[in-house]
């Protein structure tokens, strides 16, 4: 667990640093269990994050962009009646808990000073956020309820006393000395680091195994020594902000670990490293949540056409023998004084093959020899019209499948804002039901395009669905601009607005083409590039659909954190 109570406590002194006595002068709730509030303070306005998120649960400033609904939500409408022109005076940590309070102040309806306390605690899917008066202690509102269906301990609905989360009694390790370090541990007991995790508050697995990283051979003497070692800097409110990339799984800390494998990154500060870890991560939950119905229906009508080509290939093979049918009804036709009704087959000479060898035809014993031969000369028909018009539909289910495999990718990476274009698209396209008016209305609007910079100062446009795609490679993009995309691979249409630029410019932009498709976590990525002028988009083809030519190819392996440094 990277963001244990330790870890807490370092967010705390790094947000008290900037934020004490600051004032909120705007608060809006992007998404379900989300509050943003800006604060401003020391000449500047700062964005908190407070996050009630069941997985990705945390307090930081953060520089991300969120977008808010047009109808704020009532927790919002509530926080902004009671704070808004509050100022923070203290920002304190429950124990070791991973429990921040803020104690604000400000002025209620009638101009009196009113206190209030905003009590984020970051405890997995049981996080949650509340707004307390202080003097009585009792709740005005939490962003997630809990009835006494879902605690004994403690109910947490408006009007009730705000309870702390049961405490587990264990020693606040900042406070702890070698001796008591050395008394709570049980060396013939092994397992010390869970013992760690056990008796002292705050620490989590993976500080325990740290200490013991630090302590070499694990004795009395040095396991209490590396444990105060290590936490000497927490008390001193030095902080390493580190995440490490490994193969399979990446962690953040406020101290370097030296126990952790991979590829080290070092950050200026706890927040800006809380913004490279979740980078996505929380957004695509959140996608996840907004477009579960596009997934399935995507993956529905992707999996029918699949299959479906699998059926029109192999009548397409059956087609192809359409002459034998020819060949059998010519000879059938050559017999027929051989042919009497009632026979299931006949044996005749076949003089197309050079050998004269013999062939046995099938024959209908209800059918006269005529009906039969004509029966073969109809199959022969049909058979030959079926080669142009299963060949018409095989390509055009493949263009199915690549416009829904295309769709997936889009999915994968889109942001909520995305979602509803994708949404609006299905509807157009009639794989949805067109909901109101006010969707066909809103579908008209220009789409909101991606904006990133690369090193040079050269602005580079991705478009992350269908019609961003058309948009910015039909409408936005002029002539001689380059145009990416990865080759042979579903992903996103990128556009440097240069007709010239440099080679960093392009590696950068290849990189998001990259970033931003199916093969985003591969390497040697080949990514085409060609000037617009040779990009066309043919008539009647499907949302996001072009042909190119003229196009070079490159390689490029897609680095997350370069799309972080673009975007800012």
């Amino acid at each position: 667990m990277s963001f244990d109570g330790l870890f807490t406590h370092a967010m705390m002194m790094e947000l008290q640093k900037v934020l004490t006595g600051g004032r909120i002068t705007k608060i809006h709730q992007p998404y379900k269990n989300e509050i943003i509030l800006i604060v401003r303070s020391q000449g500047k306005n700062y964005k908190l994050l407070l996050s009630a998120h069941p997985t990705y649960a945390r307090v930081q400033l953060t520089n991300e962009p969120y977008e808010n609904p047009k109808e704020p939500p009532m927790f919002c409408m509530l926080l902004r009646k009671h704070l808004e022109g509050a100022i923070i005076e203290e920002l304190k940590q429950k124990e070791l808990d991973r429990i921040l309070i803020f104690k604000l102040k400000g002025k209620n309806e009638i101009g009196d000073v009113s206190t209030k306390q905003l009590i984020v605690e970051i405890m997995g899917r049981h996080s949650n956020i509340v707004l307390v008066d202080q003097p009585t202690q009792k709740i005005i509102d939490s962003i997630k309820h809990i009835t006494p269906a879902l605690s004994r301990y403690r109910t947490v609905l408006p009007g009730n006393e705000y309870l702390y989360p049961p405490s587990q009694n264990k020693l606040n390790p900042l406070k702890a000395t070698e001796d008591d370090v050395l008394r709570l541990l049980d060396f013939n007991g092994g397992k010390l680091d869970k013992q760690l995790v056990q008796h002292f508050s705050g620490v989590s697995p993976l500080f325990a195994k740290e200490v013991l990283h630090e302590a070499g051979i694990p004795n009395r003497t040095t396991v209490p020594a590396a444990f105060i070692r290590l936490l000497q800097p927490l008390k001193e409110g030095l902080f390493q902000p580190m995440l490490w990339k490994g193969d399979k799984k990446e962690h953040f800390y406020w101290r370097d670990l030296n126990h952790l494998k991979g590829t080290k990154q070092p950050f200026h500060s706890l927040s800006s490293l809380l913004d490279r870890f979740y980078f996505g991560k929380a957004e695509r939950d959140r996608v996840k949540q907004l477009g579960s119905d596009l997934e399935r229906l995507v993956k529905n009508e992707l999996e029918k056409n699949i299959s479906k080509l699998k059926k029109l290939e192999k009548t397409f093979q059956e087609a192809e023998n359409a002459d034998e049918y020819q060949i059998l009804g010519e000879l059938l036709t050559a017999n027929l004084y051989a042919v009497q009704k009632g026979m299931t087959e006949i044996e005749v000479i076949n003089y197309y093959d050079e050998n004269g060898e013999k062939v046995t035809i099938p024959l209908d014993p209800k059918k006269s020899p005529s009906e039969n031969a004509q029966s073969y000369f109809s199959k022969y028909q049909k058979a030959k019209h079926a080669l142009v018009v299963v060949n018409e539909q095989i390509d055009k289910t493949k263009q199915e499948i690549q416009y829904f495999e295309n769709l997936l990718q889009q999915l994968e990476s889109a942001s909520p804002k995305d979602i509803e274009e994708i949404r609006e698209e299905l509807e157009e396209e009639g794989y949805l039901r067109m909901k109101s008016k006010a969707k066909r209305k809103q579908g008209k609007e220009k789409p909101m395009i991606d904006t990133y910079t690369a090193s040079d100062g050269t602005i580079i446009l991705v478009g992350k669905n269908n019609k961003q795609n058309d948009y910015v490679t039909t409408k936005l993009a002029r002539r001689d601009d380059i145009w990416l995309h990865t080759k042979d691979i579903p992903g996103s249409h990128v556009v440097i607005r240069h007709n010239n630029p440099s080679e960093e410019t392009l590696l950068e932009a290849a990189n998001l083409a990259a970033y931003f498709s199916k093969a985003k976590h591969s390497s040697s990525v080949p990514v085409d590039y060609t000037k617009i002028r040779y990009v066309k988009k043919p008539n009647g083809s499907k949302p996001g659909f072009v042909i190119y030519d003229n196009q070079q190819t490159i390689y490029v392996t897609p680095d997350p954190d370069l799309v972080v440094k673009l975007k800012k």
